[in-house]
């Protein structure tokens, strides 16, 4: 099978491809020839997802997934949440981002906070599926690590003394949000 994931994000192609089985092959927005930036104007997580997705369907013609990600800080009030990539401005610095994240947290003792991912499927059904995975953990004082991307060296999983970047790629698919809402995404495609 066929699909399209509706990213640009190399490293998320690479998380995404280590979970699934070898008779799903992934086709990505430049195998398709989607150079536009899809729009992800919605004020939910599970709203941009929708909307990328049903955009690569509608124009390309292609079954379609499509994630949004976004860390919800609880002190903050769910902030950076859908505003996640660009929360220190339009041009998505991850180091920006968390330059500012650390810096709004400097005087808050609550650290709690939660990455939520929801996959949007369209295409293979009448009406869109949608897949959620939550990952819940606290935003350290200062940076750790240097895998992953993003929030990475400043998310420490529940459970865990390590940040995502300091952990396996293996250890982050199996307990992260992105994995746990692909393994929903892959047992509804084994029952097609």
């Amino acid at each position: 099978m066929k699909i399209v994931f509706a990213t640009n994000n190399a490293n998320k192609v690479k998380e995404v491809q280590a979970l699934l089985p070898d008779s799903i092959e992934i086709l990505s927005l430049k195998d398709i020839g989607c150079t536009e930036d899809i729009p992800e104007t919605s004020d939910t997580i599970a709203g941009n997802a929708l909307q990328k997705a049903e955009y690569v369907f509608k124009n390309y013609h292609h079954a379609c997934f499509a994630d949004d990600t976004g860390l919800e800080v609880e002190t903050l009030n769910g902030a950076p949440g859908i505003f996640s990539a660009r929360y220190a401005g339009p041009e998505r610095d991850a180091e920006n981002n968390m330059q500012k994240l650390l810096n709004n947290l400097k005087t808050k003792p609550n650290r709690s906070a939660q990455f939520k991912t929801v996959i949007a499927l369209v295409g293979l059904e009448t009406n869109p599926m949608l897949f959620e995975g939550i990952c819940t953990g606290k935003i350290t004082t200062k940076k750790h690590g240097d895998k992953g991307f993003g929030y990475d060296p400043i998310f420490q999983p529940t459970g865990y003394t390590e940040t995502f970047a300091e952990l396996p790629l293996a250890t982050k698919n199996t307990i992260g949000h992105r994995g746990k809402a692909v393994r929903q995404l892959i047992d509804y495609l084994d029952t097609i």
